[in-house]
């Protein structure tokens, strides 16, 4: 019975270390494709007739380029902490020439940025056009749930803020504009906000750490097995040696 419960583990561990190294193949292979999509030159946003397919594995990080005009009335911010401190991101949606709309992270702003003005400032206005980086919709997390009653929004989920703006033909997506791409011009000599070009970029890659440890554990069962398979033959061999002996 210990046999058969020390092949099971080694049997498992082995399986697990063996998906760990398909598991690190695909994330190295993810990297390598993202890293080509944001360093690539801009293309155009997919449009309707292709939002049906757009994809996070397909399509997240792709560098894109769109023209339009911003609808500031109905931009919304959502809370976000970056390496310029606690603040927002202001989400502004786009309207394209074919009335379509994407709404677009013109970047990020400081807590008081509305509050020392009395109202937020409006961006650029007529026709712009935008370059940067597709994300996906984020869903409303558990913690800190979207509520968009009280205007209080903590992930960028283009579903619920475009039903919120009263918005139609949204694009599945929203894109993270590039530093400086569709940010409020400065006046005085300060700070140009929003600040964009912050997209953090990291996928955790502990696919090796894993598959050694499997890999080690299996290791350990069969070094464990051998020895207490190599005990019990020398008990059994001692065993029989004294019965041998016996009158």
């Amino acid at each position: 019975m210990l046999a058969v419960f020390a092949l099971v583990l080694f049997a498992g561990f082995v399986a697990l270390g063996t998906w760990q190294v398909k598991r690190l193949a695909w994330k190295r292979d993810l990297i390598e494709r993202v890293d080509q999509r944001v360093h690539a030159p801009p293309v155009a946003a997919p449009g309707p007739g292709q939002w049906a397919h757009v994809t996070a594995e397909a399509d997240e990080y792709l560098r894109v380029r769109l023209t339009g005009e911003f609808l500031h009335d109905r931009q919304t911010l959502v809370w976000a902490a970056t390496d310029l401190g606690s603040g927002y991101w202001v989400v502004t949606p786009l309207k394209m020439a074919d009335g379509a709309i994407v709404l677009v992270n013109r970047g990020f702003v400081p807590t008081d940025w509305c509050a020392l003005r009395k109202q937020c400032p409006a961006g650029p206005s007529g026709e712009v056009t935008v370059t940067g980086l597709l994300r996906i919709s984020e869903p409303s997390v558990m913690l800190r749930r979207n509520d968009p009653a009280q205007n209080r929004w903590y992930t960028r989920d283009v579903t619920a803020i475009a039903s919120a703006r009263g918005l139609q033909r949204v694009a599945p997506y929203f894109v993270d504009a590039d530093a400086d791409a569709a940010a409020t011009p400065a006046a005085n000599g300060q700070r140009s906000w929003p600040v964009g070009g912050l997209t953090v970029i990291s996928f955790p890659n502990n696919h090796l750490v894993y598959l050694i440890t499997w890999y080690l554990l299996a290791l350990m069962v069969a070094a464990a097995a051998f020895y207490v398979g190599r005990e019990e033959y020398r008990l059994r061999r001692r065993a029989r040696a004294g019965a041998n002996r016996s009158p």
